[in-house]
């Protein structure tokens, strides 16, 4: 399979794209990114591109699948309004494209809590790409919906950081959708959703991302 990987330099989409590499059912990784990766591989196609001008007509959109780990936060995007073009914007665009070239299976990182309907201006963004991505017509579409993210970011997020501790602390005592999910687990939920697509919508809660 051919898979196309969006947010491959955050820090689910570097164990996906380890993980794709490394997958013999896997023939091709397609990973557009802002900057150029720093991994090499003969498998590998790397285009550079602006997620605000996504070249329509390029070749390299025509994929079996995708997997989706574009994703900040509003303190690191500066704005709402920024945040929902990375977190919103971008993902809808790359789903419309590599649809439109034949792809049938999309799997996305998106959050506990994802709802259009979400007073919590980050829950609602996520809801709304989960809703407006049901529309596109895939005929696999696979939600992972993680809580904590567990593992080395790059960029250190202190309240992220902070609840990390208390829930490694806590962990054995909380109920699995509470517990930290690593981020590898979260990757490897995304990569056979993508490799094995599931006919329809299917939802991977917290629960079933805690390390065993």
């Amino acid at each position: 399979m051919k898979v196309m990987l969006v947010g491959a330099t955050g820090l689910v989409g570097g164990h996906v794209l380890r993980q794709l590499l490394d997958d013999p059912r896997c023939d091709a990784v397609v990973a557009p990114t802002r900057r150029p990766l720093d991994t090499t591989d003969a498998a590998l196609l790397n285009p550079v591109v602006d997620f605000a001008q996504l070249p329509a007509e390029a070749d390299w959109w025509a994929v079996d699948a995708v997997i989706c780990a574009l994703g900040t936060t509003i303190k690191q995007a500066g704005s709402k309004e920024a945040f929902a073009r990375i977190d919103h914007d971008f993902p809808l665009a790359v789903a419309q494209r590599a649809r439109a070239r034949g792809a049938h299976a999309f799997a996305l990182n998106s959050a506990m809590g994802a709802d259009p309907g979400a007073r919590i201006f980050y829950n609602q963004v996520k809801g709304r790409l989960e809703q407006d991505l049901r529309g596109l017509g895939y005929p696999s579409l696979t939600l992972v919906r993680p809580g904590l993210i567990g593992g080395e970011r790059a960029e250190r997020r202190t309240g992220e950081h902070l609840a990390s501790v208390v829930l490694g602390v806590l962990g054995p005592v909380l109920p699995r959708a509470w517990r930290i999910n690593p981020a590898e687990t979260i990757a490897a939920a995304l990569v056979e959703a993508a490799l094995v697509p599931t006919p329809g919508v299917r939802i991977v809660g917290s629960a079933d991302l805690v390390a065993r």
